[in-house]
């Protein structure tokens, strides 16, 4: 008996004249994630696609690995079987296993392909009636059972399967361009990069590194963070650039309540240039208003001043309790609170300016050569690129 991962759609289903695209982005995106795991065919039909093994393949991983993709609401396992009703109840010993340790169940029947000669309520009485006569053990619960057995009659082919679990959501990544993620190493960034990753945005990550006040060990935690986020983005290009020299400057020449200030502005705008270089057509951030001094309306005005790129924060509205919620989701929490400073830490002032105003942050930086520090910097990042085959 043949056994598939069914995915279903989500918004995809909502694309209208730009459905196939997002259906093809969609398609390379699990190719993508399932390479090194054997042959598979991918078929899509009926808002829902299909991925068979063509030969060895390791479906446990494979199925893992698919429900980090975005643009699934559903993923399940299934038989698939022809579309004749003993075909159908033949298929009931895939289920095995699963019915030996159920004590109630249902079935739930979906005919797409009308010429099939059962209704649905007649093909749910009738698998029942075959199921509790090959397991006596069952009863049936039509409102709370153990397990619910579900088959679908579409146009290729009958599935069975015992429920399906929620794929990731979301839109396929590409398909709302590219975008640089400021990734510091704290808990918030990565969650920023996988929530925009949702929408669809390719991730490029910019990390600044401030050695010898930051440690190697801070670097490959943030590589590590990328190398997590990587099931959910798909590859990463992060560049990470010595910041060293432009925060002993600005700590020497600047007023110490604008150094956060100051220094996020710097980081702006050399975001702002790697990201257009690399073709991201805005920046990611992950910050949350009132969080931190920095993270006010008016600190965050004067930060955006000095991007030249949109900048988009989607966990600005959300509390440290749900960023956490997120970070614990997608697996970067752990790695995240590991106790090595990062760069933004490093020259906290002791009374930050929490209501900057843009004029005297301006008058602030001229003492600063902004254009010669911010070109050494670029021109001593270093780029890598993070996919699954990265080693930390």
């Amino acid at each position: 008996m043949d056994e598939i991962i069914l995915l279903k759609y989500g918004e995809i289903a909502l694309k209208g004249q730009n459905r196939n695209t997002f259906e093809n982005l969609f398609i390379r995106n699990l190719r993508r994630r399932l390479r090194g795991l054997g042959e598979f065919k991918i078929e899509k039909a009926q808002s829902t696609v299909t991925v068979a093994p063509a030969g060895q393949a390791d479906m446990d991983e494979a199925f893992e690995r698919l429900s980090k993709v975005f643009g699934a609401a559903a993923i399940s396992r299934s038989a698939v079987v022809g579309k004749t009703y003993e075909q159908i109840r033949e298929a009931v010993s895939y289920l095995d296993a699963k019915l030996q340790s159920a004590k109630t169940f249902k079935v739930e029947a979906k005919r797409s392909d009308k010429a099939f000669p059962m209704n649905s309520p007649e093909l749910c009485r009738e698998l029942g009636h075959d199921i509790l006569e090959r397991y006596p053990h069952l009863s049936v619960d039509v409102h709370r059972p153990d397990l619910t057995v579900w088959v679908e009659v579409r146009d290729r082919a009958a599935y069975l399967h015992v429920g399906q679990l929620p794929g990731a959501g979301g839109i396929p990544v590409g398909s709302g361009g590219r975008a640089a993620l400021l990734l510091s190493g704290g808990i918030d960034s990565p969650v920023a990069g996988y929530l925009m990753a949702k929408r669809g945005l390719e991730i490029n990550a910019v990390h600044f590194a401030s050695p010898p006040y930051t440690s190697e060990r801070a670097k490959l935690k943030v590589i590590k963070l990328c190398q997590l986020l990587v099931p959910y983005t798909g590859w990463i290009h992060l560049t990470v650039v010595p910041f060293t020299k432009i925060q002993d400057e600005i700590a020497r020449r600047c007023p110490e309540e604008f150094f956060t200030i100051i220094m996020r502005r710097f980081m702006m705008e050399i975001a702002s240039r790697i990201g257009a270089a690399r073709e991201c057509a805005a920046l990611v951030t992950g910050e949350s208003l009132g969080q931190v001094a920095s993270q006010t309306v008016q600190g965050i005005a004067c930060t955006d001043a000095a991007a030249a790129l949109p900048v988009l924060r989607p966990a600005i509205g959300m509390d440290k309790d749900e960023i956490v919620a997120v970070a614990r989701k997608i697996g970067t929490f752990e790695t995240s609170i590991l106790p090595y400073e990062d760069c933004c830490t490093v020259f906290t002032p002791r009374h930050p300016k929490t209501k900057p105003h843009l004029p005297f942050v301006l008058e602030a930086e001229r003492a600063l050569d902004r254009e010669a520090l911010m070109a050494e910097a670029i021109a001593g990042a270093e780029a890598m690129l993070i996919d699954d085959n990265t080693e930390c």
